[in-house]
């Protein structure tokens, strides 16, 4: 990854994001409601640590045949990445609660998701939200080798196949956070000396990382040996798991940023960005299903993620309304605002892209 961070042009001529975050405050001035979570994340909140931990706990206490053990541990992965998009998500934002405590209460559900907060926030709050697409900065992009999401990255010939086999690849997401990636990250990020908030200590940083990660086995693969099920059982069911979270959340994240219609604009010689930061986002976002009630509830309103990538610290509970104040604002400013109205025709998209993006480069003249 690239360490010199690119800076965004300052001057908005448009007066975009001006107008845009007078109008939000405006709605919610009038509306008089708060910007964080309500009632209604709560009552998500319980449902999806319900679907999440009941099927384990079942598990625990019943004897049962192993092809039921194997459907409840699909039906934990469905939680599991429920929990991740509504609960944790907001949690690390800091928009599920006006509380600051229960802000770090939630996003540290991410312990139990395989992940760890410090990784999560640099990555995601840090690195893909601030420089959202932009190749050697946003690590959403980097896949290694094995996929190609961007005309930047160097090509090889098995990626003309990427369309086909990159679908079973993503469901390795969370496997890879339990096994490797928050070593990885760690390292790499306290190496450069990344944080998001005030620094905290690495020592305090890689006990804790070590801690839970050993917490997080005795849970899901100890205990349940201990207790006598099948070693062989428990680690089958502990990768259909991730498996099944893993598919969900690269399925949902791929549809807003590596789709046809969004760019991946790299800085000029001198480091700089074309647009502001608020207009970039437009040109790298996109929304799909936006009236689809299943997908914008249970994907916490990941498909608003133009929304989201304006307004990060806002709860996704309110983005379905402030969803048109953002496109007439952009469409005033004559500024795109991409959205597939449909999660089938996303996913066509994206899939549609891959194969593009695997074809071999044309050598230009």
């Amino acid at each position: 990854m690239n360490n010199t961070a690119p800076t965004f042009a300052r001057q908005d001529n448009l007066k975009f994001f001006r107008t845009l975050n007078s109008r939000v405050n405006n709605y919610f001035k009038e509306n008089n409601i708060q910007k964080t979570g309500n009632w209604k994340l709560h009552l998500k909140a319980v449902i999806l640590f319900a679907v999440f931990l009941t099927p384990y706990f079942l598990i625990l206490t019943l004897d049962m045949p192993f092809w039921l053990m194997l459907l409840l541990s699909v039906v934990m992965g469905v939680g599991m990445a429920g929990v991740g998009m509504n609960v944790m998500h907001d949690g690390n934002h800091g928009s599920y609660s006006n509380k600051s405590w229960i802000n770090k209460f939630m996003g540290g559900t991410i312990y139990v998701l395989a992940g760890n907060v410090y990784n999560w926030q640099v990555q995601h709050n840090v690195l893909h939200h601030t420089y959202t697409n932009i190749p050697g900065h946003d690590e959403d992009l980097d896949a290694g080798r094995i996929i190609r999401f961007t005309e930047h990255a160097q090509w090889y010939s098995f990626h003309r196949f990427q369309h086909y086999y990159s679908v079973f690849l993503y469901g390795l997401l969370t496997f890879n956070w339990a096994l490797t990636t928050d070593f990885k990250q760690m390292r790499n990020y306290l190496k450069r000396k990344l944080s998001y908030g005030e620094p905290k200590n690495p020592k305090i940083l890689w006990t804790t990382l070590i801690i839970t990660k050993m917490i997080y086995v005795s849970i899901w693969i100890v205990l349940p040996i201990l207790i006598g099920i099948t070693w062989w059982k428990v680690l089958i069911g502990f990768f259909a798991m991730h498996y099944t979270a893993g598919l969900i959340l690269s399925i949902v994240f791929q549809l807003a940023h590596v789709v046809d219609h969004t760019t991946n604009p790299s800085p000029n010689e001198l480091g700089e960005m074309d647009n502001t930061w608020a207009v970039h986002q437009l040109y790298t976002t996109t929304n799909f299903a936006p009236k689809n009630a299943i997908v914008n509830w249970y994907t916490g309103g990941l498909n608003h993620q133009i929304e989201h990538h304006i307004f990060p610290n806002i709860s996704h509970i309110h983005y379905g309304k402030i969803a048109q104040i953002v496109k007439e604002t952009a469409k005033e400013c004559n500024l795109p605002y991409y959205e597939y109205k449909t999660m089938r025709s996303a996913v066509i998209a994206h899939f549609k892209h891959l194969r593009d993006l695997g074809m071999k480069p044309q050598l230009s003249v």
